[in-house]
């Protein structure tokens, strides 16, 4: 299979793009936990983009979802977290009590921010997932499955890459830098959000087009 798969998965899911996210995400978390979210970050867009090319049609079908109306849902979870994000909150409000600092409780939250939204749906959202999905029906054997699968190794790794530079990032911009990043990011979410909802609606209802 060509190459054209691979640099249409990178430049959808554009890692460097997401760094502003993962530092506003693990603001005060421990190096551990850092590393842990970025590992955990890491494999979970390995198994979405492998899940999407050799089940995510049928997954779909099983449960009777379309594309179109998984456009609308990520969109909306995408125009929570904007919202949040234009007032410079996390995403995902949780109370800062010391309880949370706990170790376990601290490392279970940093696995479920690496998964959601960090992953899904900021890395690997409605787009990916259907461009995996278009690629693997065009595959015309199991060798071109396998090469969209490998592909999903390239994508952790840059994935990885890219989150473990962002303490380097995070202290040339500082708390106050981060903060304006975090509100414009906010505002390009809230309009990527948009963006998702409207496509998917568009599908569904196609008068919506005219």
């Amino acid at each position: 299979m060509e190459f054209k798969p691979l640099l249409t998965l990178l430049a959808i899911v554009n890692p460097l793009a997401i760094v502003p996210f993962y530092i506003h995400y693990t603001q005060g978390f421990t190096r551990m936990q850092r590393r842990r979210t970025i590992g955990v970050a890491s494999l979970t867009a390995f198994l979405v983009i492998a899940i999407s090319a050799l089940l995510g049609i049928r997954i779909l079908e099983f449960f009777g979802i379309s594309l179109a109306s998984f456009q609308v849902g990520g969109g909306l979870l995408l125009l929570t977290s904007a919202l949040n994000m234009l007032s410079a909150q996390p995403a995902e409000a949780k109370p800062q009590t010391r309880e949370l600092q706990d170790g376990a409780e601290k490392a279970a939250m940093g696995a479920s921010i690496a998964v959601v939204p960090l992953t899904i749906p900021l890395l690997t959202g409605p787009a990916t997932i259907s461009t995996v999905v278009i690629y693997a029906e065009r595959a015309r054997n199991v060798w071109q499955l396998a090469t969209l699968v490998v592909y999903g190794v390239v994508i952790a790794l840059a994935t990885a890459i890219s989150f473990a530079a962002a303490g380097p990032i995070a202290r040339v911009l500082g708390r106050t830098g981060i903060n304006v990043m975090t509100r414009l990011m906010g505002l390009i979410l809230a309009a990527l959000a948009v963006e998702v909802m409207a496509d998917g609606l568009q599908k569904l209802f196609p008068i919506l087009g005219h």
